[in-house]
């Protein structure tokens, strides 16, 4: 006799699952420590210098196009800038080298807000039409590795050193020949959150089918929000990837402290410095991705964003010798308050 698995309501799997948190119900135990980095760094907003060549930091309201023209080109995926106002015409006279898909993202977002996959010109229209403002067009990058690399380096020291590596699995099912893709997601605790989403996205498609052992890739993009499961790849830094991720970051002029989102080949690959495509650099406002894996502990997690937060500390402080201070309060407050509001 078989036993119907258990469901339980996701608002108790939200409410025991800290990776389901949402942002300020995670970051509230942790604000003491922050006071205490606050007191040492003299500063409330002292991450706001670690990066000077990113706005405040990369804590709010940071221009992408801005972060990727920095970055060397031999890592970056093509790239075009579409500003506000454009012509159609002028989009497709631009990406006439690209092929399908293509990436499309909104210069100032997070959390993979607006981020979309783009398989055809008529996609492509849709997106231009419900998004009148400034975003970016990127070749999309067929690599299976995806990965988020978060690195740092003292103003004072010529080295860095990674200190996480997220590896990103992206939301799919797999076919059964008997249930349909709906089906199949309200199988998967993961999946059940996106299902909304996914019936909107994928309209009569969300009833069909897939074959027996057929893999259908729900959610292309790498985002914890969108259904992707993050898991700890902490095993794979070693002095190799101490090594690439020097050569990737120094030559960003004012760069401390991010996470590089980003595609490889193999791992082969990322240990050797090549087939690497950054599609993304965020600065102090950059998590540790690893600590969302499923199988991590909100004690160990909670410490190690704690072990983040004192390294960003410090480069603050060593900025602030060097005559580089942070963003004042009163002008970090009305960047908050103008972010929320939109």
């Amino acid at each position: 006799m078989t036993h119907k698995k258990i469901q339980w309501p996701l608002w108790l799997i939200k409410l025991f699952t800290y990776e389901y948190w949402t942002w300020w119900a995670f970051y509230i135990p942790l604000i003491p420590y922050w006071l205490y980095q606050a007191f040492r760094t003299k500063s409330l907003t002292f991450f706001t210098n670690a990066d000077p060549c990113i706005d405040y930091g990369g804590f709010f309201g940071e221009s992408k196009i801005d972060i990727l023209k920095q970055i060397p080109a031999q890592y970056l995926p093509q790239t075009i800038f579409i500003t506000k106002g454009c012509s159609f015409d002028f989009v497709l006279e631009q990406i006439k080298m690209l092929e399908y898909p293509l990436i499309c993202k909104p210069n100032v977002g997070e959390r993979g807000t607006e981020v979309e996959k783009i398989v055809d010109e008529k996609a492509l229209k849709n997106y231009f039409d419900s998004h009148p403002i400034d975003f970016i067009i990127q070749e999309y990058v067929s690599y299976d590795i995806e990965l988020g690399v978060l690195y740092y380096r003292m103003p004072n020291e010529e080295r860095g050193y990674v200190t996480s590596v997220v590896k990103k699995e992206f939301l799919s099912v797999i076919g059964d020949g008997e249930s349909s893709i709906e089906t199949l997601m309200q199988q998967s605790t993961r999946a059940r959150f996106q299902l909304e989403n996914m019936k909107k996205r994928l309209g009569m498609d969300f009833y069909k089918i897939p074959q027996r052992h057929e893999r259908i890739l729900l959610e292309p993009i790498g985002n914890h929000c969108r259904g992707t499961k993050f898991l700890n790849g902490n095993e794979l830094i070693n002095e190799q990837l101490h090594e690439v991720f020097n050569k990737i970051a120094k030559p960003i002029e004012g760069f401390h402290y991010g996470r590089f989102d980003m595609r490889v080949r193999s791992i082969q690959d990322l240990y050797k410095g090549q087939y690497i495509r950054v599609m993304e650099l965020n600065g102090v406002s950059a998590e540790p991705g690893h600590i969302y894996d499923p199988e991590y502990k909100l004690l160990k997690a909670y410490k190690d964003l704690a072990y983040h937060w004192r390294i960003i500390a410090n480069i603050s402080i060593q900025q602030q010798k060097l005559g580089i201070k942070p963003v004042p309060t009163k002008v970090l407050w009305k960047v908050i308050k103008e972010h929320f509001r939109k």
